[in-house]
């Protein structure tokens, strides 16, 4: 799921704090993305999602980001979690300018996570000066020597094959994505709802990625094969001006569906649902709110925070009624503006496994 200034998905306040602008976007709801967007290109319902076009940015509205979450095993069974984000943020509308003058911000996030550990780290860059940047024909998303590439072999309807790379002091991955299935508009055709007053993104994902690779942690190489989802999401103003976080959740489920559900917290209290239920065809369906429940179960304490990391989840209408534990419980991303993400895993009326992000606790 996404939404719009802090992001961390998400995570894009970062930047505004590096030049002195945090202060102001923290006081627009989370993140700031439920500051008032005027001058940047309104979400509308109707807007058909064109490819490879949408693949590639989209300046004119404010925030977006590329997201790419793995679930892996080793030989032996040992599970593994991968993180790797490309985030967007526009600090003016109107158009692009060139070199150093460009206002557009770029943040990326990478992370390696086991049942022991987790590992992240975090970088910047100005648009307009080649330090990252999105490309949609061939498919280049990159921040420094962090990429994901697809090449000309690359299918514009399914994003596969995809090759994606980060490194760190401590941790590097590269990973071989491919996936027979098209891609997946979530909400309705790709227009997601975040709240009750019409805030909105256009999402859609890529949930069927088989992945195939290593993983690195303190040097020590690991042979992995797992599955992973990708999301892309971009809007102006995604959050209301009310809304505190979200809890978000992409489940790969024994059956070999798929499941995207979120949470999005106000400050009265109340939740807004959302979520799309795929089937084996890769057909898309979204669920109404009435038909999610979403609840934790057991929290972590992390610093001074309690954060909810075991959650039961059950949608009747489906017959899924389940509970997820996390691989590690202590997945925080200290970045400029930190979250929880890690890998999960879910047992009930069906197993499998997935990832949860956890924002403005």
């Amino acid at each position: 799921m996404s939404a719009s200034f802090k992001l961390t998905r998400r995570g894009f306040a970062g930047g505004l704090m590096l030049l002195g602008l945090g202060r102001a976007v923290r006081a627009q709801g989370f993140a700031g993305l439920g500051g008032e967007a005027g001058g940047f290109a309104p979400v509308l319902p109707g807007r058909p999602l064109t490819f490879p076009t949408d693949h590639g940015p989209h300046p004119e509205f404010r925030i977006e980001w590329w997201y790419l979450t793995a679930n892996l095993t080793d030989a032996n069974g040992a599970a593994y979690g991968a993180q790797w984000t490309l985030f967007r943020q526009a600090m003016a509308p109107g158009p692009q300018r060139d070199g150093w003058a460009n206002q557009q911000i770029w943040m990326g996030h990478a992370a390696v996570t086991s049942a022991a550990t987790h590992r992240y780290a975090e970088a910047f860059a100005r648009g307009g000066v080649g330090q990252a940047g999105v490309t949609a024909t061939p498919f280049r998303a990159w921040i420094d020597a962090w990429e994901m590439r697809g090449g000309e072999a690359m299918a514009d309807t399914t994003l596969s094959p995809l090759d994606v790379a980060a490194s760190a002091a401590d941790f590097s991955y590269t990973l071989r994505l491919t996936a027979e299935r098209p891609l997946v508009l979530q909400g309705d055709s790709g227009y997601s709802r975040k709240s009750e007053r019409g805030q909105a993104s256009y999402y859609y994902s890529q949930p069927f990625f088989a992945a195939r690779g290593s993983i690195s942690i303190d040097g020590k190489p690991i042979e992995v094969t797992g599955r992973a989802w990708m999301d892309r999401e971009w809007s102006s103003q995604p959050l209301s001006s009310d809304q505190t976080g979200w809890d978000w959740f992409s489940l790969h489920l024994q059956s070999g569906e798929k499941l995207m559900l979120f949470r999005l917290r106000q400050a009265d209290g109340r939740n807004y649902f959302a979520g799309n239920w795929i089937g084996l065809d890769g057909k898309s369906v979204q669920l109404s709110a009435t038909a999610i429940e979403i609840r934790p179960t057991a929290s972590t304490a992390i610093g001074e925070r309690q954060l909810p990391t075991s959650w039961r989840i059950a949608i009747p209408e489906r017959g899924l009624s389940i509970d997820t534990i996390p691989l590690n419980p202590s997945s925080w991303m200290g970045t400029s503006f930190p979250y929880w993400e890690g890998p999960i895993a879910f047992s009930g009326s069906q197993s499998g496994i997935g990832y949860l992000e956890m924002t403005g606790y």
